[in-house]
């Protein structure tokens, strides 16, 4: 097995988050109204009249006319139709670099014709399900289990969220503990007890009476409240993004997640790694392999079906993993963790996922991606640098930040409640400039994750990556401070 990371030098944390405390302290300095003009008329009126006349009819029928959030871009979302390698074409036939990489999973580059063929030749034998067991589920389950030292056993699902769900329910069981923590701003999935936090509309309060936060990157923040949980039910489990909420925005210290793993261990909680993104990401081992750590519950999902739909997961070890197989495996006096899912592990996604994970392993596709990040950031930060811009740019390997308005860098002190008001009136603003800059990046062919977030893919070439920086310049020629 690879045993290479995609990170090359972990970034200084404190030193990141210093540059985006004082970013939000400073005007927002975004896209100029004139050439936010100048593009919505002359490359989104102009250039993209199917994609315009597509999306106002699908809005007749599909609420926000899209179909997922990412696919959402302001002046209005594009219709794509072919992907191939580190390229994006939208219906009109424009081409664009992609830095979306559906969201994270497809490490190798979108839709290599090595897996695709795999898959092509599954649909022409058995199809794409049958509702019984299939080989490629036992090929990727041992190939997880092979790459991931904690992964003992590993249940197959169809998203990140249905397995963060799942490995509550296996950590309430095994520790007999109620309460869930989690770090402030950290992303779990949308389900309604794991949403705490990210202020989702329409869940009742009394949902979240059990789930906790802990300021991001503080360990004595963390410890205060798995102390007061002591004397309110006990703490069934931390959740964790390894390198920081919502995949690094707000990068955390490199031995911070020892140090997290040490207080699981004090106060008796299972250590849950949510590996969404940096799974098979930042390498073979994942982020729980770069920064040495033992998690009990592994969160798998994005590339293990290599961008195919079906990508979820939970992996762990076998004393809490019992939990999935009760009433299975004739395992008396344990509590089933009940799980569904009529299409879960389905055999397109699980033969996707194990050719997947084979190609990254052989072609050492992590670092190769990582490399790209590197070349892309410090690309980045000479033209910031010399345009003299307050933006902040850094990576995590493969997984790269453009923050221009630091929407993510807020946040709300719930003991204070008057300063709530202000947080959100901030972060709506910075919101919707994020979304003017993912316009003018669009419209350079350049497609992101809301403006704010890129993932680079083995795909790209040092000569790639330096013509989407030119192009990343051009935007940044016609930044101004917002009136």
């Amino acid at each position: 097995m690879d045993k290479r990371f995609s990170i090359s030098q972990y970034p200084n944390a404190a030193e990141i988050n210093n540059k985006l405390n004082a970013l939000i302290k400073k005007p927002i300095y975004t896209i100029t109204p004139e050439a936010l003009a100048a593009y919505e008329k002359d490359y989104f009126d102009a250039k993209c009249q199917k994609s315009k006349a597509m999306i106002e009819e699908a809005k007749k029928i599909i609420p926000g006319g899209v179909q997922h959030n990412l696919a959402f871009n302001y002046p209005f979302p594009l219709v794509f139709t072919k992907a191939e390698g580190c390229y994006l074409y939208d219906i009109d036939g424009n081409r664009y670099y992609d830095f979306l990489q559906a969201g994270g999973p497809t490490v190798l580059g979108s839709n290599p014709p090595e897996i695709r063929e795999q898959v092509i030749d599954l649909l022409n034998t058995c199809g794409p399900s049958t509702g019984l067991f299939h080989e490629f589920e036992y090929k990727l389950a041992k190939k997880i289990s092979d790459s991931v030292e904690t992964v003992d056993m590993f249940r197959m699902l169809q998203s990140g969220t249905e397995a963060c769900m799942l490995a509550v329910r296996i950590a309430r069981l095994a520790t007999k503990n109620r309460n869930i923590v989690k770090m402030g701003g950290a992303y779990h999935g949308w389900s309604d007890q794991l949403g705490y936090g990210i202020r989702i509309p329409g869940v009742p309060i009394r949902i979240m009476r059990d789930t906790q936060e802990f300021f991001p990157g503080d360990l004595n923040d963390l410890e205060k409240v798995l102390r007061r949980n002591m004397f309110r039910g006990g703490t069934a489990a931390v959740f964790l993004e390894a390198i920081g909420p919502e995949s690094g925005s707000r990068p955390v210290d490199k031995d911070f997640c020892q140090g997290v793993e040490r207080l699981c261990r004090k106060y008796g909680a299972l250590l849950v790694f949510d590996e969404v993104v940096t799974g098979f990401r930042i390498g073979m081992a994942g982020a729980q392999g770069y920064f040495g750590c033992s998690p009990d519950l592994t969160i798998f999902g994005k590339v293990i079906a290599g961008g195919y739909p079906g990508a979820g997961g939970v992996g762990g070890k076998r004393e809490y993993m019992k939990y999935l197989g009760a009433g299975l495996d004739g395992a008396v006096k344990v509590k089933k963790a009940f799980c569904g899912g009529t299409l879960s592990a389905n055999p397109l996604s699980c033969a996707a996922g194990y050719f997947t994970l084979e190609e990254i392993d052989r072609t050492n596709a992590c670092q190769k991606a990582g490399e790209m990040g590197d070349r892309i950031i410090k690309g980045l930060q000479e033209v910031i640098d010399r345009r003299h811009l307050p933006f902040v740019a850094f990576n995590q390997g493969s997984i790269c930040h453009l923050e221009t308005v630091g929407t993510l860098q807020f946040s709300i002190d719930w003991h204070k409640p008057w300063t709530i008001p202000h947080v959100l009136d901030e972060t709506n603003v910075r919101k919707t400039e994020m979304t003017h800059m993912g316009a003018a990046y669009m419209a350079e062919g350049l497609v992101t994750l809301a403006g704010s977030r890129l993932y680079t893919s083995a795909a790209y070439t040092p000569e790639l990556i330096d013509d989407a920086v030119a192009r990343f310049d051009k935007v940044f020629a016609n930044i101004a401070v917002k009136e």
